[in-house]
């Protein structure tokens, strides 16, 4: 590749200097030249006039005299040095040689001391934190029992009231109570049909004392469609106050009953707790349908304070990303540590899950996805098939390194609207990772764009994410009609304008080329030595005459040339397929990587290809009977069978178990912050903020506000349970007795929300989480802050593009 860039640059030498310019000056700076400096083609208009006048330029090296040019048969030496002076320099250079070895070596030694002390306390305190969390985790749970929420059973008649006693532990009554029955989802009729459910404490000693708690209203359906009406769920926390008034009168008659009280000021109000066991606390309900209603009603006493779990969720949240964030243990040990934690909270707070419990808070549809495509990747690995691509796509771009990045984003993002995107992520990043080996690029880089576009691509379609799958598959959305393709439709426009602004900021990150080399390639630290070479010659040319100025001209024009090449070479644009380099290695690549089982290939691209179509036809409402893990399942079933393998263990080792590990131990705690209240708080602040302004402006905060929350949250939060969880509140926004604001776009800001939200984090997605293991295992490890430091600034750029085209189609023009 050097020869071939020589013979280009022959042909053009003589435009660098000009024989005219010459003059017998510039001839003598130039016979001072070192010999590689003074022979390149480039400066070879020196030469020729210079043997036209003195005769042949010839130049001999000796030993003993050093370098002497010799021309017309007579010598002169190249550096000429006093003898008493060299002797004074060559005694100092001995002295400072013999000193600062022995400097040097000491503040090593003691610098080493240090850290190795710092570096033991460190590892003392890290220890002794981690094992303080294991005994808080077993001191709860054998302290506290599992426990499991009351489930009861009965029906209201109407003009009756039900009455069931609790029994609660002590005098301040708080009791989480969750209904299940044929409730209105979206309240439409304020008069309509309504069940009543409060605590009432009363005396049994017939003194008459009785405390009410604040009624809790749930609206029923019609009296017409109640039976058999699907059942829906809400909770809600009741809580006994028990305040009276400071200047109530208090009955003689009752003297007796109040000295078993304790009065409490606070705020200038009395408090009244009632001792002793003459009284009776019940669960009241009533409805004012005229049928009876039937309902399930479950109920758990003293539950966590919504304040304290809150408090307790934010802390456990950091706890997890401080140790992966500080790499103080592995990524799925945090998430273990972390969510065992949250279960010691529970635990501590009188509701320790029950292990069927647990086991029922895994998102076991995912699991079964990850599982079954880590198989059928694994069988299809051994076919040779992503070396072989990845020989295709290295001739197809010629070896370009920009190329060949663009066309695996493009990919990457084109897939991930049809496919699930950690199905994407799992095809695609072996054969990135084989390329980059070939390129000698560093693969991390190459992953952390592949995978964000991944997270960008899936957003477009209601199954290319799956917090999309939740907002589409919502009843309040399909009521308001909003179909695979209006989805897609709205989604797709503002999708292609994100993928536009996330290349060309990663474009703009990546503007350095080195941060995207593993290693250096030989070719090109060869001419960085070779202009290193040239411009050291230029700079020891003054310009304070006309004769070393021309030379040191000509040197510049050489220096600039060779640097033009150096940038196309870094760019990958230098290489083409006419390229030696290129051809050779383009032929090693062939011979060594092929196809090498093509019976298996076969066998798998059929396996896949079923996959692929049932994955399709989910985008058909009326063809949606197999889920995607059951889909997954079912193929990697298929290949098993047909690949007639013996052994499994091979095939098994290939699982990445860590992170399916890693994902139900980030379930759990996700369920557990839920349990406490973090993510309905996140959603009752964003429904408060709406209410503050004016109903002219309230869509634009509203798009706002759900786009911004759960775009920042799911970068911290799974995106799925978030979803979950702001679905409802973009219903209750748009529900006829609330807010009243359209649907759709609310639901198109939650989707840009929490699918670009997956980019900000190396957690905030499940396709980078997949992409990081697998990376991994093949011996490239990426940290939480490394893929920070290019995710959040990403992530904060689609945000940004989803707001303005947001405000733009649905305040501006009214789109929807």
């Amino acid at each position: 590749m050097m020869r071939g860039g020589r013979r280009h640059e022959t042909n053009s030498i003589y435009s660098m200097v000009s024989c005219s310019d010459l003059t017998p000056g510039s001839l003598e700076v130039w016979v001072d030249l070192p010999d590689e400096i003074k022979y390149d083609p480039s400066l070879a208009p020196f030469k020729q006039l210079y043997e036209q006048h003195h005769g042949k330029l010839e130049t001999v090296t000796s030993k003993a005299e050093g370098d002497r040019t010799i021309f017309n048969g007579k010598a002169t030496d190249n550096l000429a040095l006093d003898n008493h002076a060299g002797r004074d320099v060559i005694a100092k250079d001995c002295e400072i040689r013999l000193t600062e070895p022995n400097k040097q070596t000491e503040e090593k030694k003691i610098r080493s001391k240090k850290k190795k002390q710092i570096d033991r306390a460190l590892r003392v305190f890290k220890l002794g934190a981690l094992v303080a969390c294991w005994v808080l985790l077993t001191v709860s749970l054998l302290l506290n029992m599992e426990t499991s929420d009351v489930v009861l059973h009965t029906a209201i008649e109407a003009g009756h009231v039900k009455e069931y006693e609790l029994s609660p532990a002590s005098d301040r009554v708080k009791v989480l109570v969750t209904l299940t029955g044929p409730f209105e989802e979206t309240v439409t009729n304020e008069t309509g049909n309504l069940l009543h459910l409060w605590l009432r404490k009363g005396s049994t000693d017939g003194s008459g004392f009785e405390q009410n708690s604040t009624i809790w209203t749930v609206h029923l359906k019609a009296d017409d469609v109640m039976d058999f009406a699907p059942s829906v769920s809400d909770s809600r926390v009741l809580e006994l106050e028990q305040r009276i008034e400071a200047e109530a009168t208090v009955d003689r008659n009752r003297t007796h009953h109040l000295n078993s009280t304790r009065l409490m000021m606070q705020d200038k109000n009395f408090y009244v707790e009632v001792g002793g066991n003459d009284t009776k606390v019940a669960l009241c309900l009533s409805s004012t349908s005229n049928n009876t209603v039937p309902i399930t009603v479950s109920y758990h006493l003293d539950p966590i304070s919504e304040e304290d779990g809150i408090i307790y969720a934010t802390l456990l949240l950091c706890c997890l990303y401080i140790l992966i964030i500080f790499e103080i243990v592995n990524r799925t040990i945090a998430a273990l540590l972390s969510s065992s934690l949250g279960i010691a909270v529970l635990a501590l707070g009188g509701a320790r899950p029950s292990l069927p419990e647990l086991v029922s808070w895994l998102d076991v549809e995912t699991l079964l996805l990850l599982f079954s495509m880590m198989v059928l990747v694994a069988i299809l690995a051994e076919t040779g098939l992503f070396d072989y691509l990845a020989v295709v796509a290295f001739e197809v771009t010629g070896g370009r390194t920009w190329p060949l990045i663009n066309c695996l984003c493009f990919f990457t993002a084109f897939f991930s609207t049809f496919l699930d995107n950690v199905t994407t992520v799992l095809l695609m990043t072996p054969v990135t990772i084989r390329l980059c080996e070939v390129m000698q690029l560093n693969p991390v880089p190459v992953l952390m764009s592949m995978v964000i576009f991944s997270n960008v691509g899936g957003a477009a379609t209601p199954v290319g994410d799956p917090p999309n799958v939740i907002i589409a598959s919502h009843p309040s959305i399909l009521q308001e009609n909003i179909n695979f393709t209006n989805f897609t439709l709205h989604m797709g426009l503002g999708i292609l304008l994100v993928a536009a602004q996330t290349y060309v900021q990663l474009r703009y990150m990546f503007r350095d080329m080195n941060k995207l080399r593993h290693t250096v390639p030989r070719d090109i630290q060869e001419m960085r030595q070779e202009i290193a070479v040239w411009r050291r010659a230029a700079a020891s040319l003054a310009s304070y005459s006309r004769d070393e100025d021309i030379v040191r001209r000509a040197l510049e024009k050489k220096v600039q040339k060779l640097h033009v090449t150096l940038l196309k070479r870094e760019a990958g644009s230098g290489k083409s397929k006419s390229d030696p380099l290129f051809c050779s290695t383009l032929a090693q690549m062939k011979q060594k990587y092929r196809i090498r089982d093509k019976q298996l290939l076969i066998k798998s691209i059929v396996c896949v290809a079923f996959v692929v179509i049932v994955f399709f036809l989910h985008a058909i409402p009326e063809l949606q009977r197999l889920s995607l893990g059951w889909t997954a399942l079912l193929g990697a079933i298929l290949l098993l069978l047909l690949a007639e393998r013996d052994d499994l263990e091979p095939i098994l080792a290939r699982v990445e178990w860590s992170t399916l590990l890693f994902f139900a131990a980030l379930f759990v705690l996700m369920e557990v912050l839920s349990k406490l209240g973090l993510i309905s708080w996140i959603g009752k602040i964003t429904e408060s903020l709406i209410l503050k302004v004016g109903e002219e402006s309230r869509l634009t905060v509203a798009l706002m506000l759900v786009l911004w929350v759960s775009g920042i949250a799911s970068a911290f939060v799974d995106n799925i349970p978030l979803t979950t969880m702001m679905v409802r509140v973009t219903a209750a926004l748009s529900a006829p007795g609330g807010l009243e604001l359209p649907l759709a776009p609310l639901a198109w800001a939650l989707s840009f929300g929490a699918c670009l939200g997956g980019n900000g984090t190396l957690i905030g997605a499940s396709a980078n989480v997949v992409c990081a293991g697998v990376a991994e295992q093949h011996g490239y490890r990426f940290t939480f802050m490394q893929y920070l430091k290019i995710g959040f600034p990403i992530m904060i750029g689609n945000l940004l593009v989803a707001s303005v085209y947001l405000i733009f189609c649905h305040t501006v023009f009214n789109w929807h």
